[in-house]
């Protein structure tokens, strides 16, 4: 099994889900960093992800980790949240987000702003004011959520 898949596992045992697994340079440290969302969903909303629960399973990831090393040389773990406000990139993420208002920028330039209503094959539904509309996965070159204060 690869590690994607043995950290993924862990992750659901926890009852959360994984959002992201991505290696971050910061000058010369190296960050393995593991996003994950609640599955849980309260009037609506997505409930957040705990300090205790990213800290547990931080401590389950760790030994894994020490077995098979992400990357070569010293790197530091981080498992938290991926934030109200976030990049999108994969269908699996699209879906994840569903009721949020996401931002979309195609490769034609046109703009799309709206809330996440479904995922289809590779089709992305956005309600923009009361109105339905549809783009097509391959066609997104930026997407992020955003929160309206």
């Amino acid at each position: 099994m690869s590690l994607e898949k043995d950290i993924e596992s862990f992750v659901k045992s926890l009852d959360l889900e994984l959002y992201d697994i991505s290696i971050v340079r910061d000058g010369e440290d190296s960050i393995y960093r593991v996003s994950v969302l609640s599955t849980e969903i309260d009037n609506g909303k997505r409930k957040g992800v705990s300090l205790d629960e990213c800290a547990h399973l931080s401590r389950l990831i760790s030994p894994l980790m020490d077995v098979t090393p992400p990357v070569s040389g010293d790197y530091r773990l981080e498992v938290g949240s991926p934030g109200i406000e976030r990049k999108v990139t994969t269908l699996k993420q699209f879906e994840l987000s569903i009721g949020e208002k996401a931002s979309i920028v195609l490769k034609s330039k046109d703009k799309y702003k709206g809330t996440l209503l479904k995922v289809e094959d590779s089709a992305i539904f956005l309600d923009m004011d009361g109105e339905e509309i549809s783009v097509d996965f391959p066609q997104i070159v930026k997407a992020k959520t955003y929160f309206e204060w």
